[in-house]
């Protein structure tokens, strides 16, 4: 029986860490509930701001919400119109007042992020583009961005199909066994008129070595934890390339290349997260107005993934398939009829 598991849940503690971090005995249940439905208003909000993740931290007496996005300036908005939006919005849901830190982070490889891929995928199906077209696209799009393998698999109605069907492609490796194996999946559904398409996306990025929090890391992050500040996110985490599978475009940096953090360094990053959100500096301002300006045209996710440079062969080999497709689907397979020759 294929028993199939979450890449992120069986490397949790190991080398990814976890979406919500608070402990609470008496009120778990309404704090996951909480928990959900701050992920579900964002999420509903923000469907153009092409959001990857959302992450949930709570203190003592506050509440820390980190959204990756690829857009912040449409989730800032104009001089932080938006932010400040959302974080009324969060402050009724959670009954916290002035108590909440929204902290804009912007993804800056989104090429190399599976659930932002996924979405992309997801967004083409709904504009009715053959669904081996995108797909291949995707796979093409991650390759060139360094990564060392992708799957893809759709899973539905494909093609307004009568039956649903999966369709699956993968190049390079993908580790799925390998704890170590810096995996990053994401998960989206397609909303077609002829139902909804579920998206999955694997993408391998190399090895994390080491696979364990060092002792350091994790003293300062549990007495930032108990004197009431948070923790926030660990380090860069080292990624160490494995054999096989194409060579990357880009290597990771490794841990001389890094520059080294202080005790500080948490501190002054909330600091400037805080300035974004409250003051929005002038870039951001920038870029909101600009964002704003084009509101009307939105663009989806999938225009934030570059356009292959050498597309020939492949738009070749997709407008194929797309005409066998097409043919097949027209035929009927029916059983042959024998007629008696008459004389």
């Amino acid at each position: 029986m294929g028993q199939k598991v979450n890449p992120y849940g069986f490397r949790l503690g190991i080398t990814t860490d976890w979406k919500s971090r608070w402990f609470e005995e008496r009120h778990y249940r309404d704090f996951v509930v909480e928990d959900w439905k701050i992920r579900d208003y964002l999420m509903t909000q923000l469907e153009a701001a092409a959001v990857s993740r959302i992450e949930v931290e709570r203190t003592r007496d506050r509440l820390r919400v980190d959204i990756h996005t690829a857009r912040p300036g449409i989730v800032i908005g104009r001089r932080g119109a938006e932010a400040d939006r959302l974080k009324k919005k969060l402050e009724e849901i959670t009954g916290l007042q002035n108590r909440i830190q929204l902290n804009i982070q912007e993804i800056k490889q989104p090429e190399l992020d599976a659930a932002l891929i996924a979405q992309g995928i997801c967004d083409q199906l709904v504009r009715r583009v053959a669904f081996r077209r995108a797909m291949k696209r995707a796979i093409q799009t991650v390759q060139k961005a360094g990564a060392q393998g992708i799957k893809v698999q759709c899973s539905g109605r494909l093609g307004g199909s009568e039956m649903s069907r999966k369709e699956q492609y993968r190049e390079g490796r993908v580790p799925l066994h390998t704890l170590r194996a810096d995996i990053d999946y994401g998960f989206r559904e397609a909303r077609t008129t002829s139902g909804r398409v579920g998206v999955k996306v694997w993408i391998y990025k190399g090895d994390i070595l080491p696979y364990k929090v060092s002792i350091e890391d994790k003293i300062t992050r549990e007495a930032a934890m108990a004197v009431g500040e948070t923790s926030g996110q660990s380090g860069p985490r080292r990624l160490i390339t494995a054999g096989g599978g194409r060579k990357r475009a880009e290597t990771f940096a490794t841990d001389e290349e890094q520059e080294p953090t202080t005790g500080n360094g948490a501190v002054e990053e909330e600091l400037v997260d805080e300035l974004l959100v409250e003051g929005a500096p002038a870039e951001a301002e920038a870029e909101a107005e600009e964002v704003e300006a084009d509101e009307e045209t939105e663009t989806p996710v999938a225009d934030l993934l570059p356009s292959p440079t050498e597309p020939d062969e492949l738009e070749r080999q997709l407008t194929q398939d797309e005409e066998m497709e097409r043919q097949n689907r027209h035929q009927h397979h029916e059983a042959p009829h024998f007629r008696k020759e008459s004389d």
